[in-house]
C-alpha cells in the first residue's frame, strides 16, 4: 500500500522559450502524454506572435494542432535535446529516492518527469514548467566545493542534505554521463566538469589539453579553464548558448546533430559525418567554411583519441530560419587498449575506423581536396607535437600521465595506418 505522499508522474508540461534577442521567456506550447509517446502542440498565443519562430523546423513547424513525431520517436528530438542525460537523471533519481518518506513508482519516471524536475538553466533556449501563464525558474547558486561534495554523494548513492540537494539541481538539466554542474562567475556561465571516482587517469585534464590544442590548431572550440578546488581538478567550459545583456541573460537555441539527422539514441550508430555534410551544404549559413571546420573537427577527434564523437556531441545554432555550427565541445580523449579504434559517427559510407587515411578518402564529402586534407592533417599533427609540453605544463600533468596520453590517446599509431608518407613521418621520431 502506498502512502499519501506518493508522487505521480506528470501528464503534461508547458514549453517556454527565449526568442532571439530576448531576456525573458514566453510560453510556446504544451507537451502531453499519449500512451508511450509525448506529443507537442503550439499555443494559440504563441502562434499569434509576429516574432514566433519554430522550436525547430522541419520537426516542429509553426502550425495548429498536435504535431506528429518523426521516425518513431517517443518525444520530439529538439525537446529531448533540452532534457538531462545520464548524469542529470542520476541527480533526479537521488532527489526522488533520497527522501525516506516519499513513495515514487520507478516505472512512472519518464521524460516529462526529467524535464520538470531538472534545473531551468538548461542547454539551449527552452525550459519546462507546470504552468502556461507563470514562469518559475528552478535554479540555485552554490560554491564549487559544495558541488563537488554533492557529486561525490551522488556517485556513492548517498542521499543529499537539503543544501546540497538544491546545489545539484542547477546542473541536473545538462547532457552527458559524467559528474558536472553549472556555475556563474565574472559575468560568464560555465559547465563545471568534475573527476569521477572510478577514473583511472585525469579525464578532466585530458579534455582540457585536447580543447586547448584544438583551439591552437585553429578550430572553433569553447573556451576552457582548469581550476583546482578541494584537492580536485575541475574543468570549466564556457557556455556558448548564453550572452550577457545588462543584468540578464539571452539564451541561444541550438539542436544536436542527432536531431538534424532525425535519429534517436537507439539509431545513433547510424549517424554519419557524410550525412551531416549533406545537411550543411543545403541548410547552413556559410556552408563552405562550415564543411572545412567540420572536416577539421572530425580529423582532430581521431588525432587526440576522442572516439566519443557521437551525434549529441555536435550541435548547431537555430534562429528560426538558419543553422550555424556551434563551437566544438566535449572533445575528450577516451581510454583505449590495443591498437584499433573506431569513431562513434560514421565517416564514409559504413566505415568509421579512427584513421587519417579514411578522413582523406572522405574529404570530397566536405568539399575539401586531397591536398587540402593532407595539409590540414599535417597542420594539426605539428600543432599537437609542438605545443604538447607547453599545454601539459599548463595542466600540471604529471610524467606518468604524459606517457599514458602520448601516442596512446594523442597521435595514436593506429591513426597513421595507411596515411600518406608525409604525414606518417611527422611522428615517426617521437
Amino acid at each position: 500500500m502506498t502512502s499519501d505522499t506518493t508522487e505521480k508522474a506528470p501528464d503534461e508540461a508547458y514549453v517556454w522559450t527565449w526568442l532571439p534577442g530576448a531576456t525573458l521567456p514566453v510560453v510556446a506550447g504544451r507537451l502531453s502524454r499519449a500512451d508511450n509517446q509525448i506529443l507537442f502542440n503550439y499555443g494559440r498565443s504563441y502562434l499569434a506572435r509576429p516574432d514566433a519562430i519554430p522550436l525547430y523546423e522541419p520537426e516542429l513547424p509553426l502550425r495548429d494542432g498536435t504535431l506528429p513525431l518523426l521516425n518513431g520517436l517517443i518525444i520530439p528530438n529538439c525537446i529531448r535535446d533540452a532534457a538531462p542525460d545520464a548524469w542529470g537523471r542520476r541527480v533526479i533519481i537521488n532527489r526522488k529516492f533520497g527522501r525516506v518518506n516519499t513513495d515514487f513508482d520507478t516505472a512512472s519516471i519518464d521524460e516529462l518527469t526529467y524535464l520538470l524536475d531538472s534545473g531551468s538553466d538548461r542547454a539551449g533556449a527552452l525550459d519546462f514548467q507546470v504552468s502556461p501563464s507563470t514562469y518559475a525558474g528552478r535554479q540555485s547558486n552554490a560554491s564549487l566545493d559544495d558541488l563537488l561534495m554533492a557529486a561525490d554523494n551522488i556517485e556513492q548513492g548517498t542521499p543529499l542534505p537539503a543544501a546540497l540537494d538544491n546545489a545539484m539541481l542547477h546542473g541536473s538539466s545538462i547532457g552527458g554521463a559524467r559528474p558536472k554542474a553549472l556555475i556563474e562567475a565574472d559575468n560568464r556561465k560555465y559547465v563545471a566538469k568534475f573527476s569521477a571516482q572510478n577514473d583511472l587517469y585525469s579525464v578532466v585534464k585530458a579534455e582540457f589539453i585536447a580543447m586547448r590544442l584544438a583551439a591552437q590548431a585553429g578550430l572553433n572550440v569553447s573556451n576552457v579553464e582548469l581550476v583546482h578546488v578541494a584537492d580536485k581538478d575541475v574543468l570549466l567550459v564556457e557556455r556558448f548558448d548564453r550572452t550577457r545583456a545588462d543584468d540578464k541573460w539571452q539564451r541561444h537555441a541550438f539542436v544536436s546533430v542527432l536531431t538534424l539527422l532525425e535519429l534517436d539514441e537507439m539509431q545513433a550508430r547510424y549517424a554519419s559525418y557524410e550525412d551531416l555534410a549533406t545537411i550543411v551544404r543545403h541548410r547552413f549559413v556559410t556552408p563552405k567554411q562550415t564543411l572545412k571546420e567540420l572536416f577539421g573537427r572530425m580529423l582532430f577527434n581521431i588525432l587526440c583519441g576522442n572516439t566519443d564523437d557521437h551525434a549529441r556531441n555536435h550541435a548547431a545554432f537555430w534562429n528560426g530560419k538558419n543553422l550555424a555550427l556551434t563551437p566544438a565541445y566535449d572533445i575528450c580523449p577516451q581510454g583505449r587498449s590495443g591498437g584499433e579504434a573506431s569513431q562513434s559517427m560514421l565517416i564514409d559510407g559504413d566505415r568509421r575506423a579512427s584513421r587519417i587515411a579514411l578522413c582523406i578518402e572522405a574529404s570530397a564529402n566536405f568539399q575539401v581536396s586531397r591536398d587540402e586534407a593532407i595539409a590540414t592533417a599535417k597542420h594539426q599533427i605539428i600543432t599537437i607535437r609542438d605545443n604538447w609540453d607547453r599545454v601539459c605544463d599548463e595542466a600540471h600533468l604529471p610524467p606518468v600521465e604524459r606517457n599514458l596520453f602520448w601516442r596512446r590517446q594523442f597521435l595514436n599509431a593506429y591513426a597513421f595506418e595507411d596515411a600518406p608518407p608525409e604525414i606518417a613521418e611527422l611522428v615517426a621520431s617521437n
